[in-house]
């Protein structure tokens, strides 16, 4: 892969971890509970499941399974109940105290998996990412180096954005001096993860 193609597919990893979606309303909402650094087991976890998505793609599978209607339905609506119950349980989420030292009331290990369980169950990063990698395939080179390189290129920017999107949320904690904004926040991120799970149902692959 040459530099000139390494930047175009590094500017589309920027734009593709800037679009707004059920990771970064994760992420989000996790900076303005916990902060940055608490924040930051999620992020991990994010990216486990983002690099196994790139990891499904790269083995051959991620064609597979965005080819076959079956397996694309099962994992579509296993993700739009796991994100609308997401949503139902920040909307149910009881205010904190502002000045409260105990912002991490769930364990890093959940923090985690529950992130990663975001990213495992979109199929449309499977289907997106089918579609990306052979834009910028060199086909007479070795294909094994060319998606190790987009794959760790892939990973590394979109930890960076989500950290962007925690510090960004995080700020707005400030703010969130009394039990009513607090209360009308988290009733807002629980409101996006259900939207998100809305756009995740009238998702159809193309043809």
């Amino acid at each position: 892969m040459t530099l000139t193609l390494w930047l175009t597919f590094l500017l589309a990893s920027v734009l593709i971890s800037v679009s707004p979606g059920a990771g970064a309303v994760n992420t989000m909402s996790n900076g303005l509970r916990y902060g940055v650094r608490r924040s930051l087991p999620a992020i991990m976890g994010l990216q486990l499941g983002y690099g196994a998505q790139i990891l499904l793609v790269g083995a051959g599978l991620g064609a597979l399974v965005a080819t076959s209607t079956i397996a694309l339905t099962v994992i579509k609506w296993i993700g739009v109940v796991y994100l609308v119950w997401l949503g139902i349980q920040k909307w149910r989420e009881p205010p904190m105290a502002a000045t409260s030292d105990d912002k991490a009331p769930l364990s890093h290990r959940k923090q985690f998996w529950n992130a990663a369980l975001v990213n495992l169950t979109n199929p449309k990063a499977t289907v997106f990412l089918v579609a990306l990698f052979p834009q910028f395939l060199v086909a007479d080179a070795p294909h094994g180096p060319q998606l190790l390189t987009m794959g760790t290129t892939l990973i590394l920017v979109d930890c960076m954005v989500m950290v962007g999107y925690a510090l960004l949320a995080s700020q707005l904690f400030r703010f969130m001096t009394t039990p009513r904004r607090q209360q009308q926040m988290n009733r807002v991120f629980g409101g996006l993860f259900v939207t998100a799970a809305m756009a995740l149902a009238s998702f159809k692959r193309t043809a």
